[in-house]
């Protein structure tokens, strides 16, 4: 199941014996094992323990299923928590079978993996007994749906521009986007506020750097010159000097053309590129504005400029001025 099913999983199941949290999304791992710890551990100085997986092996292992099987003391239920556990078949067969078979009644594993089943390792999540939460990144749809349920439950509403816009500027970073989300709530309920708007998320959420690169690309590509120097005015206050700005724009528009050379899916390419779905996706929709030759064209201005800075040639700041006059005053 996703993180986003869990809490009415909880309420109509109650607790299970063994949960596997598997993804890269700390977040959600994170926000899962603070839910099942205030749901069902009342004290956890003396009901909750914590083991790192990759100490445990061979005998080792015997560390965790005695904890595991130990009463609570207090609380409904006793919670072991071991994070990167990945044993292998020999270990699982030997030290946890038993345990997965018949678990404790008392007790609750929670295994907390960023990574699917390495090589030579079991696949935990096909075990008898074991509950999986999927902590994959999330979508966009599905980080927009958990921007707007928050904020109902805390009486503010936000529509789905809004809740896209938050996405958007957090490039669907949830440990962000949840901060920032917190942060507009406040404000909202401060001012009195029963609506978030776009207004009120341009003015308090910075957009990640990466969506700024992103806005100055798309300004490039609609030739909109006064829309691009906002961008790099904004980027400049934020830390970007002008080669690292250049270097970060030539490398988002090698990875435009990149995209524009690639068939398949949104999956398979994020796969081969090492990106986010989401980010394909969006980077599809810029590299549609222009064509391959165009796109290849503006990487090897920008490239090109930024050599002549490290050879001792031309100045960051003058390299900036001819990238912006070759690519918009420039005549085709």
């Amino acid at each position: 199941m996703k993180y986003a099913e869990l809490k009415n999983f909880t309420e109509e199941n109650g607790a299970q014996s063994i949960y596997l949290f598997e993804g890269e999304d700390t977040f959600f791992r994170e926000r899962g094992e603070a839910f099942l710890k205030s749901r069902f551990v009342q004290e956890p100085t003396l009901d909750f323990a914590s083991f790192d997986g990759s100490t445990l092996k061979g005998e080792g292992i015997k560390q965790l299923t005695d904890a595991w099987n130990s009463f609570p003391f207090v609380s409904q239920k006793r919670l072991i928590r071991v994070r990167e556990f990945y044993p292998t078949e020999k270990d699982y067969e030997k030290y946890l079978q038993t345990f997965f078979d018949n678990p404790p009644t008392d007790g609750i594993l929670l295994i907390a993996n960023s990574a699917k089943p390495k090589t030579g390792t079991v696949k935990l999540s096909a075990k008898k007994n074991v509950t999986v939460i999927d902590c994959s990144r999330a979508d966009e749809e599905t980080v927009k749906k958990w921007i707007y349920v928050t904020c109902k439950r805390e009486g503010v509403y936000a529509d789905g521009v809004t809740c896209g816009k938050i996405a958007e500027y957090c490039v669907l970073d949830m440990a962000r986007i949840a901060m920032e989300t917190e942060k507009l709530l406040g404000y909202c309920h401060a001012e009195g506020l029963d609506k978030m708007t776009d207004e009120l998320v341009e003015k308090l959420v910075y957009p990640d750097a990466e969506y700024k690169i992103y806005e100055l690309a798309n300004a490039l590509a609609r030739k909109n010159y006064s829309a691009f120097m906002r961008v790099v005015n904004d980027l400049s206050t934020k830390g970007f000097n002008e080669l690292s700005l250049l270097s970060s724009l030539a490398s988002h528009f090698k990875t435009v053309y990149e995209v524009s050379l690639m068939k398949g899916s949104e999956k398979e390419v994020a796969v081969a590129l090492g990106l986010k779905e989401y980010a394909v996706r969006k980077t599809r929709e810029q590299a549609s504005k222009l064509t391959s030759a165009q796109l290849l064209s503006v990487y090897g201005s920008i490239y090109s400029v930024i050599s002549e800075v490290k050879c001792g040639e031309i100045t960051p700041s003058s390299a900036l001025k001819k990238v912006i006059a070759v690519l918009f005053f420039a005549k085709s």
